[in-house]
C-alpha cells in the first residue's frame, strides 16, 4: 500500500508543477495589449459618437483600432482577441438606477459569459452623469481618452503592482507650485464658504465660472490644472462623486479622488479637498521644490 501510494504521488508532482506553472497572472493578461485591436463601442448616439470618432482617431496611440456598434459588441465579447473601450452605466448600492457612466476598457473573452461586470477591466474612468449629462464630458472627453491611454502604458511598464484603481494610483498629490489650480463655481460642494475660500484660495488658486474653465480646457492653457467632477444628476445617499484636476495643456491626471454622497456631504470639492490641495502646495513652497 505504501508502495503504491508513494507511486501515486510521484505521477502526480508533474500534474501540480504543470498546472502551478500555468497560473495567470493579470499583468500577464494583458501583455497582449499593444497587438490586439481595441473595439471603440459607439452608443448610437449621434453627437457623442461623432465626438469619440475624432477624439479617438486623433489620440489613440497604443494599440490598433476599429469602430464598432453595441450590437457587435455583444457579438464579440467572448473572443479574446480583442480589447473593447466602451460607456458603461454604474449603479452603487441604495441606487435605484444607475447614477454615472464610466469609460472603461476591458478585455473580451474571460467572464463574458456571465456579465459584462465580470470580464477583466484594465481601467475606467468617470465621464458623466448617466441621466440629463451636462455635456461637459466632450470638453474632457480627449483628457479622458489620454489618462486611459497613460494607465495601460504605466501597468504594462511596470508589472502587476500598477494595475490599480485610479483612485490607488492617484492617491498622492501631484500639484506643482508653479501651475494655476482652476476650480469651475459648479464643481465646489455647499462646503465652500466665503469663509473657507479666504482660509484656501490663495496665490495659484482661483474659482470661476464653468464656462472660463472649460474654455481654458478647450485652449490647451499651459501650466493649469481645471476641475471636472462627475456624479448622478439626481444623487441619493449612496451615489457616489468624483473629483478630478487635470493639465489642460498635457491632459495629466494631478488628482484624483472620490467621496460618498450622504445627508453631510454633497456633490463637489469639499472642504476636506481643498485642505489637501492647499497645504500640498505649501509644502512644496516651503520646500522649495
Amino acid at each position: 500500500m505504501k508502495r503504491f501510494l508513494l507511486a501515486f504521488v510521484s505521477a502526480m508532482i508533474p500534474l501540480f508543477m504543470s498546472a502551478q506553472a500555468q497560473i495567470t497572472t493579470k499583468n500577464e493578461k494583458i501583455e497582449d495589449f499593444p497587438e490586439k485591436t481595441t473595439k471603440i463601442v459607439l452608443t448610437g448616439n449621434e453627437f457623442f459618437d461623432s465626438s469619440m470618432k475624432e477624439e479617438i482617431s486623433t489620440r489613440w496611440s497604443i494599440s490598433p483600432f476599429e469602430f464598432c456598434t453595441i450590437s457587435d459588441f455583444d457579438s464579440l465579447k467572448a473572443d479574446d482577441s480583442y480589447y473593447f473601450l466602451i460607456p458603461l452605466k454604474s449603479r452603487f448600492k441604495r441606487e435605484t438606477e444607475p447614477g454615472i457612466e464610466m469609460l472603461s476598457l476591458i478585455k473580451g473573452g474571460e467572464g463574458a459569459d456571465k456579465g459584462i461586470r465580470k470580464m477583466l477591466e484594465l481601467v475606467s474612468v468617470p465621464m458623466r452623469s448617466a441621466r440629463y449629462p451636462s455635456g461637459r464630458e466632450l470638453i474632457f472627453l480627449p483628457a479622458l481618452i489620454d489618462i486611459i491611454q497613460e494607465q495601460v502604458i504605466y501597468a504594462l511598464d511596470r508589472g502587476i503592482n500598477a494595475y490599480t484603481t485610479l483612485e490607488s494610483a492617484y492617491a498622492s498629490l501631484s500639484i506643482p507650485d508653479d501651475m494655476t489650480v482652476v476650480f469651475a463655481e459648479e464643481d465646489l460642494s455647499d462646503e465652500i464658504t466665503s469663509e473657507l475660500m479666504e482660509g484656501y484660495f490663495k496665490a495659484g488658486i482661483i474659482v470661476t465660472g464653468e464656462d472660463k474653465a472649460d474654455d481654458m480646457m478647450l485652449r490647451n492653457s499651459p501650466d493649469t490644472l481645471v476641475s471636472y467632477t462627475v456624479c448622478p444628476f439626481e444623487p441619493v445617499t449612496g451615489s457616489y462623486c468624483y473629483k478630478m484636476l487635470i493639465d489642460a495643456g498635457t491632459h495629466e491626471l494631478h488628482y484624483f479622488r472620490k467621496h460618498r454622497i450622504n445627508r453631510h456631504t454633497g456633490p463637489g470639492f469639499l472642504a476636506e479637498d481643498m485642505m489637501r490641495i492647499a497645504e500640498s502646495r505649501n509644502n512644496r513652497q516651503g520646500s522649495g521644490r
